[in-house]
């Protein structure tokens, strides 16, 4: 069995806070970069589903992502 790690390596808590940010998005990185090996949730399976399904029953009703981007981009400047 794997040891569950209660606290941080020595030395982290001495780390700035952006090192130690980066230091955690590190570990998330190496754990993510093995897909096979995450959980996937059934919830989350489910919402995709549904998601899918909604799309292909009506694949036209939504937009491109570069005009949702643009839109909002848009939207960002006019409030500055």
């Amino acid at each position: 069995m794997s040891q569950l790690l209660q606290n941080p390596p020595d030395g982290f808590d001495d780390l700035p806070v952006d090192q130690q940010i980066d230091y955690v998005q590190t570990l998330w990185d190496r754990i993510a970069a093995r897909e096979d090996r995450l959980p996937v949730p059934a919830w989350h399976q489910e919402v995709l589903d549904a998601r899918l399904a909604e799309y292909q029953a009506n694949p036209d009703a939504g937009r491109p992502w570069e005009e949702v981007e643009a839109d909002l981009r848009s939207r960002l400047v006019s409030r500055r």
